[in-house]
């Protein structure tokens, strides 16, 4: 049996598993140790996923993920995004849709220091959609926008997704949080547009709110200013190299920390939650990290993304063209497979025939993570989806409903970027130089 042959059986077992409800990272880590041994030997797989782990869990450079975690879940449960969600809401609230917008503005700034998508759709579920209900807003629009917003934290720095996509691909991780800021806000721009002419178009769906004198426009303002400047030191000193990624999200969830303190935001019971919550989520990415790296061995042995890299160059179509597959394979899969998962595994697959096509790994970053922006709203594996029913109590299809137009103006901001690279390289190679 040839090497190509046991690769495809092992991604159908792969895929056997996730029926099954195995574990995804267990699930890499049980295939890839199965397609080992079947072509080296037994003791040979036992020996890689004890060389793995043990190399996963030991890496300092990991340590990265739950300091960034922390950052946001701290702000998450200690009050920052209401602050910054009333501040918004009086400055625009007054327009057709205006609470909606609102809510993105405050996503926005939010996702400066927090890169959990999920935390965020929840944590704007529970505040935002509220005051909405209060104006008489439709809940496809309410729920559809809060599940949204959600994503740009896996743009936005300091983006999860793109810390993880830097340690697998070596990629400078300040230079992808400088490569993001500039999509990121190009797609919270179509959020906007979207909104507005939604409302526009349909005044029901999101009556105007009551419109704020700006004295007290203004007032709102401190609590923003703070964000940003936590956010300017965390990225600037980690692009002025006074920090390590790691010694960034540990200054960055101090200064949160403190922020919350002093606002008399947090007690000892939300940040215990919020420690707890980063421990979860921190050991599933290090479990997905472990599983990929087993499963990206036994690929390496059997030069599955060369034998990939092979098929699409002898498919002699254009570049773009290639880009376009590899765009649909990560929505396929992603509307399949946990986002991030697929990210981990199919990346180490694609990078080279990116590369060989001569893309830039950072700019490659940046599509992916716009992809997985669309993959989690995507059904039927629509994560944010199904954050936002659960907490606005509202059946799913209602979420989904409100999700369906943001997807158009997602979709295009995906296309700009792909025919104009330059959108996200012009930042960090003009920071960077």
């Amino acid at each position: 049996m040839s090497f190509a042959t046991i690769g495809l059986l092992v991604i159908l077992l792969l895929f056997v598993f996730f029926l099954m409800g195995l574990e995804i990272g267990f699930s890499m880590a049980l295939a890839g140790f199965i397609g080992f041994a079947a072509i080296v030997n037994v003791d040979a797989a036992f020996n890689l996923v004890a060389k793995d782990v043990f190399s996963v869990l030991s890496s300092y450079g990991f340590t990265v993920i739950p300091m960034f975690v922390l950052m946001g879940q701290v702000g998450a449960s200690g009050g920052v995004a209401r602050n910054l969600y009333d501040s918004a809401y009086k400055f625009i609230g007054h327009v057709p849709g205006g609470l909606a917008i609102g809510t993105v503005a405050a996503a926005t700034v939010f996702k400066a220091i927090c890169g959990s998508s999920p935390a965020t759709a929840a944590t704007f579920a529970t505040i935002a959609v509220p005051e909405m209900d209060r104006y008489n807003y439709d809940r496809r629009l309410s729920c559809g926008t809060v599940a949204t917003v959600g994503t740009l934290g896996i743009l936005i720095p300091p983006s999860v997704v793109l810390i993880v996509y830097g340690i697998l691909t070596e990629t400078s991780i300040g230079k992808l949080f400088l490569a993001g800021i500039i999509p990121g806000l190009i797609v919270a721009f179509s959020f906007v547009i979207t909104l507005f002419g939604w409302s526009a178009m349909n005044p029901k769906l999101g009556p105007k709110g009551e419109k704020s004198p700006w004295k007290d426009r203004f007032a709102s303002l401190p609590p923003v200013l703070v964000v940003l400047s936590i956010f300017l030191i965390v990225v600037g000193g980690l692009m002025m190299g006074f920090f390590t990624p790691t010694e960034a999200g540990s200054v960055g969830t101090f200064a949160v920390l403190i922020l919350t303190l002093c606002k008399k935001d947090m007690d000892l019971k939300r940040f215990v939650q919020a420690v707890s919550e980063t421990l979860r989520i921190a050991c599933m990415v290090i479990m997905l990290i472990a599983g990929a790296t087993i499963l990206g061995h036994f690929f390496a042995v059997t030069r599955t993304p060369y034998i990939v890299a092979g098929w699409l160059e002898g498919l002699q179509v254009d570049r773009t063209v290639v880009m376009l597959i590899i765009i649909a394979v990560y929505l396929i899969g992603g509307s399949f497979i946990e986002d991030l998962a697929f990210l981990i595994l199919a990346t180490p697959i694609f990078l080279p025939v990116v590369l060989k096509m001569g893309y830039d790994p950072i700019w490659f970053g940046v599509i992916i993570s716009v992809v997985t922006m669309i993959g989690v709203i995507l059904p039927p594996m629509a994560i944010n989806a199904f954050v936002v029913s659960g907490v606005c109590k509202e059946p799913v299809g209602t979420v989904y409903k409100g999700i369906y137009p943001f997807i158009v103006g997602m979709g295009l901001c995906l296309l700009l970027l792909l025919f104009f690279p330059q959108i996200s390289m012009w930042l960090p190679n003009m920071m960077m130089e």
